[in-house]
C-alpha cells in the first residue's frame, strides 16, 4: 500500500519515446491499430505535455529521439510543446543514440535543440548538414521499356507529374523547390540559434561544417555532453521519483472521471492520408492509410448535428487525391459553418492539393511554419503501356461501343479529340478549385490565381501570402475552437468519428515496467478480433513518401 501510495503522490519523470516515431490520429481500421500501436498518439502526447506544466509531481521530462524521421510540422508541435514545458520550470532533457548514423540528422536534431539540456552516446554523431530536396525524373527510363505517360496538369508549378513526364527540373519546379529548402532552413537556423544560444549566422556556419563527431559536436555547443542511456537516467531522475509516459500520464487525468454527459464540447475530425471516394482505412497494396470522404463526412456531419459540439477543429495531413472525394468533404465543411459552428483547420506535416482544397472553407487555418500546403492545381491522364505489352509479347484486342469507349484504356493513346476532353475536365478542376480558394480566403480570383498554379508553399509562407491565418499546432486550434465557441479553456474535446473497430494498445507505463507489462487493448465497440492483438509483436511500419512531395530530413 505504501508503495501504491507513493507511486500516486510521489515525483513524476515523464517519458516519452520516439523511437517508432508518432501516430497522426486514431486508426481508422484493425490493420492500422495494430501497425501502429507502438506509436504514441500526437494529442496524447501534447495534452499530456500541457498538463504538465501546471503539476507539481512532474519534476522532469526525458525524451529518447530515435532515427524514424518525423515530419516538419509534427517536430514544430513538438518544439513548441516542451518549450512551453521549459518556461514552466521544468527541466527537459533530449537524448539520442546519434542524430543520423552517417546520414543526415537535420531534422531529429532540431527537435533536439529546444530542450534544456541534450545529450549524446559517445559512439554517436550529429548529421547537421542541412536540407535537401531531392526529386527522381522516369520519363527516360519508361521511354526504353516503352511506357509513354499522356499527363495534363494545372499549372506550371503542379509538378507532381514531372516525375513522369520530364528528365529535368523545369524553371518552374526549381523555383518551388529552392523556396522551400530556403524557407525551410530559415526556421531551422533560427529555432537552433534560440535554443541553443548561438547567432544565426553561427548555426549557418555549423550547418555547413557538418555532420560532426560526437565530441566534435560538444565543442561547437551543438549537445550537452556524451552520456548513455542509464547516465542520463542516472543524472535526472531522483531518488523516489517513478517514471511514467507522457501518453499514459495524459490519459491518466481522466482516471475515475468522466466528463458531463451533458457538457458543451469541441469536436475534433481527423482526416489522414489520400483523399479516396469511400471510407477511411489502409490501401490493399499497402502505402499507409486514407481519408475516405465517407468517414470524413459522416464524422462532419455528427459533429455538426450534436447540439453539445459548440465548434469543430479540423485536423488535415495529406498530399490530395481525389477531386470529387475533396469536394464532398469540403462541402461538409462548408455546412458547418451555416449551422453556426466555427471550424478551425489544424495542418499537420502536409496539407497540399485535396489537403488544401478540404481546408479552405474553414473559418481559420492554422498551420506549422514548416507545413507543405497550397499545390493548388490539378493534374490527370494515365501511362499508356501498349509498346511495353507488345515487347512482352502480350496481345491485346478489343471491341467497343462508343467512339470514346475505350478512352481511359492504358493501351492506346488519346486521340485528339480525347486529349480536348481530359484539358477540358482539367480546366474546370482547376476553375472550381480557384474560385473556391477566393471564396474561402476573402481573395480576388486573379489574386488566388497567383497564389496557385500548383505551387507548394511551406506553412510561412503561405501565412505570409494570406493562404493561411496563423502559425501554430493543434493546441493552439483547440484553444482557438474554445475562445470562438465561448467554452472555458478547459472544455473536452471529443474525436470524431467515435467508434473504431480497434481503438490502440495500452502503452505501458514507463520504460522500465515496458517488458514485464501486458499490452491490453481498450475496446469500444467490436471487441472480440481485437482481443487477440494484445499478443501480437507486430512492428509499426513508417509511412512512405508519395511521388512529387518530398521528405525533409
Amino acid at each position: 500500500m505504501a508503495k501504491l501510495r507513493q507511486r500516486r503522490t510521489g515525483p513524476l519523470v515523464l517519458e516519452l519515446d520516439l523511437t517508432e516515431g508518432l501516430s497522426e490520429g486514431p486508426p481508422a481500421d484493425p490493420v492500422t491499430a495494430l501497425l501502429s500501436m507502438r506509436k504514441p498518439r500526437l494529442a496524447e502526447v501534447l495534452s499530456g505535455l500541457r498538463r504538465a506544466r501546471k503539476d507539481p509531481r512532474v519534476t522532469a521530462l526525458i525524451v529518447k529521439i530515435g532515427g524514424n524521421p518525423l515530419g516538419l510540422g509534427m517536430v514544430q508541435e513538438l518544439r513548441e510543446a516542451v518549450v512551453k514545458l521549459r518556461a514552466a520550470g521544468k527541466p527537459t532533457v533530449a537524448f539520442a543514440e546519434t542524430f543520423g548514423e552517417f546520414g543526415a540528422g537535420t531534422v531529429p536534431y532540431y527537435l533536439a535543440s529546444a530542450f534544456e539540456r541534450v545529450y549524446l552516446q559517445p559512439s554517436g554523431d550529429v548529421g547537421l548538414t542541412g536540407v535537401a530536396l531531392e526529386q527522381r525524373f522516369l520519363r527516360d527510363a519508361l521511354a526504353r521499356a516503352g511506357v509513354e505517360y499522356q499527363l495534363g496538369q494545372r499549372h506550371e508549378y503542379k509538378t507532381a507529374a514531372n516525375m513522369f513526364t520530364q528528365n529535368h527540373m523545369t524553371d518552374a519546379h526549381r523555383e518551388s523547390a529552392a523556396r522551400i529548402a530556403e524557407s525551410v532552413t530559415e526556421q531551422i537556423t533560427a529555432g537552433i540559434a534560440e535554443a541553443r544560444r548561438l547567432t544565426p549566422e553561427r548555426v549557418r556556419e555549423l550547418i555547413d561544417q557538418g555532420p560532426f563527431i560526437g565530441a566534435e559536436a560538444v565543442e561547437a555547443g551543438l549537445v550537452d555532453g556524451l552520456k548513455y542511456r542509464d547516465e542520463v537516467y542516472a543524472e535526472t531522475v531522483e531518488d523516489g521519483a517513478h517514471l511514467l509516459y507522457v501518453s499514459r500520464y495524459a490519459k491518466s487525468a481522466l482516471s475515475g472521471k468522466l466528463p458531463h454527459p451533458g457538457a458543451d464540447t469541441v469536436a475534433l475530425v481527423h482526416g489522414t492520408g489520400m483523399i479516396r471516394l469511400g471510407r477511411s482505412g489502409r490501401s490493399p497494396l499497402g502505402g499507409g492509410g486514407a481519408m475516405g470522404s465517407d468517414t470524413v463526412c459522416a464524422a462532419l456531419r455528427a459533429a455538426r448535428r450534436d447540439d453539445k459540439v459548440k465548434a469543430i477543429v479540423f485536423r488535415v495531413d495529406s498530399p490530395g487525391g481525389s477531386y470529387v472525394a475533396s469536394d464532398a468533404i469540403w462541402r461538409e465543411v462548408v455546412l458547418a459553418r451555416e449551422a453556426g459552428k466555427p471550424v478551425i483547420v489544424s495542418m499537420g506535416d502536409l496539407a497540399a492539393s485535396g489537403g488544401y482544397f478540404v481546408s479552405m472553407a474553414a473559418d481559420v487555418i492554422v498551420a506549422q511554419p514548416g507545413t507543405l500546403t497550397g499545390s493548388i492545381g490539378v493534374f490527370g491522364g494515365k501511362p499508356v503501356v501498349g509498346e511495353l505489352l507488345g515487347k512482352l509479347g502480350v496481345a491485346t484486342e478489343s471491341v467497343a461501343e462508343g467512339a470514346n469507349a475505350g478512352m481511359f484504356s492504358p493501351t492506346t493513346a488519346f486521340s485528339e479529340t480525347q486529349w480536348e476532353r481530359v484539358n477540358a475536365w482539367l480546366d474546370r478542376i482547376y476553375d472550381d478549385f480557384v474560385g473556391k480558394v477566393a471564396d474561402g480566403r476573402g481573395l480576388s480570383r486573379e489574386r488566388a490565381h497567383e497564389l496557385a498554379k500548383g505551387r507548394v508553399w511551406t506553412g510561412a509562407d503561405a501565412r505570409a501570402a494570406g493562404l493561411a491565418d496563423e502559425l501554430g499546432g493543434l493546441e493552439d486550434a483547440l484553444a482557438m475552437a474554445r475562445r470562438r465557441a465561448g467554452l472555458p479553456t478547459a472544455a473536452p474535446v471529443r474525436t470524431y468519428p467515435r467508434m473504431h473497430p480497434l481503438e490502440r494498445l495500452r502503452p505501458a507505463e514507463s520504460s522500465e515496467d515496458r517488458s514485464a507489462a501486458i499490452s491490453r487493448i481498450r475496446l469500444e465497440a467490436w471487441g472480440p478480433l481485437a482481443r487477440l492483438a494484445g499478443e501480437l509483436g507486430l512492428p509499426a511500419y513508417g509511412p512512405l513518401a508519395l511521388p512529387g512531395y518530398w521528405t525533409i530530413r
